[in-house]
Order: structure tokens, then C-alpha cells, then sequence
């Protein structure tokens, strides 16, 4: 069992980690870092960290692992900020949803990166934000990216990777451009599709969405994520975005143009195509 755990960040996903990990038993104390005491006060009450602080110093200290799990762009601030109070061995991971400009970062931060500093990604996730929405199982059953760096030892990583997989997680590995090139498509682009949805609705009529259905719903439920995290996520991972933004304007186009000319071919090409593809996932 690891004496002392740091999540900086008890948002969604680091809180839903810290529960995870005292529902596994993997700490025997779990500290918080945030900037609103209040709210960290919450936290604690609800037994999802067991002390917090919102002086870096006081939080990091001691600690064998430390996790970052706030936007990608507060980053590099952050190591600034824990970088006195590591000890030589302890671990430190994150779980952003970018991992070029993590290790970026890290770089700048630290000149030769730390063998310990260990970037990973839960692809795990809810339209809710804030230690509000909470869930010890959000990990479950979900992938995990693990995107080691050359000088990364080989028993800080099995320790990251132990430590999602007693969880529930599915562990992978893969290069931090492969990261962000898989996930600029599955993730990234998708959340972007959701914001500019809503608002085209909104700008065309303000009362449209009374009288969208579930499959609007559906589609569209991914627009309630944290507005902040994705900025960050944009400027971070931004060359990746607007490639499959311009990709996915290219697919309109085509779908414009068969509706336009009336082809039947190409319109039951594409949507029995598009329907094979998600059962095939699906199953």
C-alpha cells in the first residue's frame, strides 16, 4: 500500500481516481490540492480525499505519488510549482487528455525529464464536471493510455500501470503522437462537432431545442463538458484538431453533394456504411 497519495486537481476525474484508489485500497492517505478551500472541505466530507490544502507545498510534501489532474494548460505552472518538494523517488503521472504538450511542459520545466514522470490518459469521462459527479467506477472497463518516455524506468511505469489496471482499467501504450493523433479523432473532434452543433441550433433559433429529440440529445450531450479543459485541450493538441476539422468539413462536403445531385447510391453508401461501422464497434 502507498503511504501518501497527491491528486492536484479534484475535479471529475481526480476525484473519481481518488475514490477509486481508497475503494481498492491501494493509499493510506490521499491529500487534495485546489485553490477553493470550500470545496476541497466537500471533498473531504464526502470521504472522497482524506485531507487537502491549497498550498502546494503542504500537499506535495512526502508524497510518493503525485498526479496531476487539472486542465493541460495550467501544466507547466504546476510543475513549476511542485518541482522543490519532490522527493528523488517519487512518482509523478497526470491524466491529460494531451501528452505532446505535457511532456513539453515537463521539458521546460524540469530540462532532462525526471525517469519517474510517467504521462498516462484515462479515456474515461462524463458531460458533468466537479467532485459533484463523482464515480469510483468511472475507470472500469475503460482504456488507459500509458505513453512512456525514453529515459522512464521500468518499475515507475508497472507502477503506473498497476495502479490503473487495479481499478479496472484496460492498459495500452503508445508513442505521445500516436496519443494525440487517436485521440484528436475520437475525442477531440467529436467534442467539437457538439460545440458547433448547439450553437449553429442557438444561432438559427433560440427555441429549436424544445423540440429536439433523444438522437439530438444524444449527439449533443458531450456540449456540457467543462469549457476550461477544452480550451486547453484546443490550444494543446490544436494542428490535430483543425486537421480533422478540415477532414470531417471534407465528409460534409461529399454528403452535401450527393443530397444536392440526388444520388442513391452514394446516400445508402454512406449511411449503410457509417451503420455497419458502429454495430461492428458496438459488438
Amino acid at each position: 500500500m502507498i503511504e501518501k497519495i497527491c491528486i492536484i486537481g479534484v475535479g471529475l476525474i481526480g476525484s473519481s481516481l481518488a475514490k477509486a484508489l481508497k475503494n481498492t485500497g491501494q493509499a493510506k492517505f490521499i491529500c487534495g490540492y485546489g485553490r477553493d478551500a470550500a470545496r476541497l472541505e466537500k471533498a473531504k466530507e464526502l470521504s472522497i480525499i482524506d485531507d487537502y490544502s491549497i498550498k502546494l507545498k503542504e500537499a506535495v510534501i512526502n508524497s510518493d505519488i503525485v498526479i496531476i489532474a487539472t486542465p493541460v494548460g495550467s501544466y507547466e505552472e504546476v510543475l513549476v510549482g511542485i518541482k522543490p518538494y519532490l522527493k528523488s523517488d517519487t512518482l509523478v503521472t497526470d491524466v491529460g487528455s494531451t501528452k505532446r504538450s505535457v511532456i513539453e511542459a515537463a521539458e521546460k520545466v524540469f530540462g532532462n525529464l525526471p525517469h519517474n514522470f510517467i504521462p498516462a490518459h484515462p479515456i474515461a469521462g462524463k458531460e458533468k464536471s466537479g467532485f459533484e459527479a463523482c464515480d469510483g467506477e468511472l475507470f472500469v472497463n475503460k482504456k488507459v493510455i500509458i505513453t512512456p518516455l525514453e529515459n522512464n524506468d521500468d518499475e515507475s511505469i508497472s507502477q503506473v500501470q498497476n495502479m490503473w489496471e487495479k481499478v479496472g482499467s484496460e492498459v495500452d501504450f503508445m508513442t505521445p503522437e500516436s496519443h494525440d493523433e487517436l485521440l484528436g479523432m475520437t475525442s477531440h473532434l467529436p467534442h467539437m462537432l457538439a460545440f458547433s452543433l448547439m450553437n449553429y441550433l442557438i444561432s438559427q433559433n433560440p427555441s429549436a431545442s424544445v423540440y429536439a429529440a433523444g438522437g439530438f440529445k444524444d449527439f449533443t450531450r458531450i456540449a456540457s463538458g467543462d469549457n476550461v479543459m477544452w480550451r486547453d485541450i484546443c490550444l494543446n493538441n490544436k494542428d490535430q484538431i483543425i486537421a480533422h476539422i478540415e477532414g470531417y468539413q471534407k465528409s460534409l462536403s461529399a454528403l452535401s453533394e450527393a443530397i444536392d445531385n440526388g444520388d442513391i447510391e452514394q446516400l445508402d453508401s454512406i449511411f449503410s456504411n457509417a451503420k455497419a461501422s458502429r454495430e461492428s464497434w458496438l459488438d
